[in-house]
């Protein structure tokens, strides 16, 4: 007489009776309580990765805009002869497919004084056009105007500077540089009055506090530049393709010339970042393997109070795979239900992270994200959906990995066993 072929499997009473499993009867409350823990601590650490790898990409994606947004993405500078063809060769990269802007300039630092205070800063001469395609400072403009910043010996400089020397748009500014006319007796400091013409906030103090911007013809004759510029800044659409746009850049310039990239000027700042995101995610993990750990305990703790039932069901014809199914339903609800629920709230506080951070502010009446602080005057969050599957991934496997022990134990219950010493 052959074997009894079985149920088919995950037939209805293997669902039925995980479910039941489920609602653990008073004498099994202790059980219930540590699976409810493994529910919370699954959904818990869910939510809180994906809560946190948002605000850390919300953070580099906003530092990153802002640094590119005054910086260029490649900075092309010349070799063995001056860049005093500049006006050609910035035509020419400016023309490339997907380069919205390349602009000649010409960097000098000085020193900013008034009547009141002095402080370094970095003086960036630059052609009218190509501070009104600037963004970043042309739509910041918080005091005077971009017109005819060509035509007068106005300059632009950053909010934090303006107040830390008490000057507003149509005051004067005094800048002195080191470098100035050579006499007989040695070089002698260059010193000139400008008017400032307007004044920008980008929201990143560094840049704020030391960037003044001047009209191109009036930076060259002020660092004695005999018709040539220091470089040529490149701005592209899309910084992650950089690679591509070295190596057309190369070609458009028709010169020798030496380039650095954003990622080689922001390359320690960055890296710390990643590496802050990347150890952040490893002990965030670490609360989804301890709630997997509780999982795979409440599992086990669970076998060994239904070892009875397993026999009964066992002489009954169940086999071997409908018990291990049955208890790996149990364990996989927890977790996949878990799963499912920690992605809700953590969906929705990134969605709404600005309105519970300006609660949570008034709530305890003390300002949680300051911007002075961390450069950005709200608090960002960017959902990537790559990285978040793979969050909700990650728990659920290992939400399964932590049923497969248990399981496969209650399948290999000798039933005659389980029923001797019940």
């Amino acid at each position: 007489m052959s074997e009894p072929a079985g149920t088919r499997p995950f037939a209805p009473f293997e669902w039925m009776l995980s479910l039941r499993y489920l609602r653990a009867r008073r004498q099994e409350g202790f059980i219930s309580i540590i699976a409810g823990f493994s529910f919370l601590g699954i959904m818990l650490g869910v939510a809180t990765l994906i809560i946190v790898m948002a605000v850390m990409n919300g953070f580099r994606k906003e530092l990153l805009g802002k640094i590119l947004g005054l910086n260029g993405h490649l900075l092309v500078q010349p070799l063995e002869s001056p860049l005093t063809d500049y006006q050609a060769v910035a035509e020419r990269i400016s023309k490339l497919e997907g380069v919205r802007l390349a602009v000649p300039i010409v960097e000098g630092q000085a020193l900013a004084s008034s009547p009141f205070n002095a402080a370094g800063v970095l003086v960036r001469g630059i052609r009218g056009s190509d501070l009104a395609g600037l963004t970043s400072i042309a739509k910041n403009i918080k005091q005077g105007t971009l017109e005819g910043f060509d035509q007068g010996q106005g300059v632009v400089i950053g909010r934090r500077l303006a107040d830390q020397l008490t000057l507003r748009a149509g005051d004067n500014i005094t800048l002195v540089s080191p470098r100035g006319a050579v006499t007989p007796m040695g070089t002698t400091p260059r010193i000139k009055v400008y008017k400032i013409a307007a004044v920008f906030e980008i929201g990143m103090s560094e840049y704020d506090a030391a960037f003044v911007f001047m009209p191109l013809n009036e930076a060259q004759a002020y660092f004695n530049r005999n018709g040539d510029v220091t470089a040529i800044e490149v701005y592209t659409n899309d910084p992650d393709r950089i690679d591509h746009f070295r190596q057309e850049v190369t070609k458009a310039a028709q010169r020798p010339i030496f380039m650095i990239d954003w990622r080689q000027r922001n390359a320690t700042f960055f890296s710390a970042l990643q590496v802050e995101r990347n150890v952040m995610f490893l002990i965030l993990t670490l609360i989804v393997l301890v709630a997997a750990f509780n999982i795979a305990s409440s599992l086990i703790m669970l076998v060994k109070s239904k070892g009875r039932d397993i026999g009964i069901l066992r002489t009954m014809g169940a086999t071997q795979g409908s018990i291990m199914r049955v208890f790996l339903i149990t364990g996989a609800a927890i977790g996949v239900i878990g799963d499912l629920v920690g992605f809700l709230v953590g969906l929705v506080v990134c969605l709404n992270i600005e309105s519970i951070r300006q609660f949570l502010s008034w709530l305890t009446n003390t300002e949680i994200f300051t911007p002075e602080l961390y450069f950005l005057s709200k608090l960002p969050a960017d959902l990537d959906v790559g990285e978040t599957t793979a969050v909700v991934v990650m728990a659920l496997a290992l939400s399964l990995l932590a049923t497969l022990y248990p399981s496969w134990r209650a399948a290999r219950l000798d039933p005659v066993e389980a029923l001797r010493y019940e």
